[in-house]
């Protein structure tokens, strides 16, 4: 199979897969290296493709209805909350960034859904893999939310400013 070939494929593949696809398991599928997988991913990238590298594999981001960048902060142990009230409601967070004043933004998908999304992230924190990226901005972050309707962002955005995570 030729690299053209081979990249429909992959794309095929991702998105037919119900769940994220990781690079290891494109590379056993396709019978070429780890590092073939990346540069084809990279080459889909560039012919506009929309795929996602999160901790768990790529993704096809082919869910982008209405979408709004919410700025908040809040603390460690209320992370659980912000991200349930926004998937309770019909959100979808994609990402998380930090504005931070020495190295610009920095910015990490996330592609969180559900409530079993976020015990995967919150797990991948308590196993000591990682730190929320809001502590290097005193706990301040934005979220890229999407969801079907502005309606819903609406509702989103009222329920964090009740709880006090929306920063104006």
């Amino acid at each position: 199979m030729n690299g053209e070939a081979r990249r429909k494929e992959i794309l095929n593949y991702i998105q037919c897969s119900a769940a994220p696809v990781s690079g290891n398991r494109l590379s056993e599928e396709f019978h070429v290296s780890r590092q073939v997988i990346v540069q084809d991913i990279a080459l889909l990238r560039a012919a506009n493709q929309d795929i996602v590298s999160t901790n768990r594999g790529y993704v096809l981001n082919a869910w982008k209805k209405a979408q709004r960048i919410f700025k908040v902060c809040h603390a460690d142990d209320e992370i659980v909350d912000e991200l349930y009230t926004i998937v309770d409601m019909g959100g979808r967070v994609a990402d998380v960034f930090v504005n931070h004043k020495v190295y610009g933004q920095l910015k990490a998908d996330m592609l969180i859904n559900s409530r079993r999304d976020v015990e995967e992230f919150m797990e991948g924190i308590r196993m000591g893999k990682s730190s929320p990226l809001k502590n290097i901005t005193s706990g301040y972050h934005y979220h890229t939310v999407t969801a079907d309707s502005e309606e819903i962002l609406n509702l989103i955005e009222n329920a964090l400013k009740m709880k006090g995570y929306l920063v104006k």
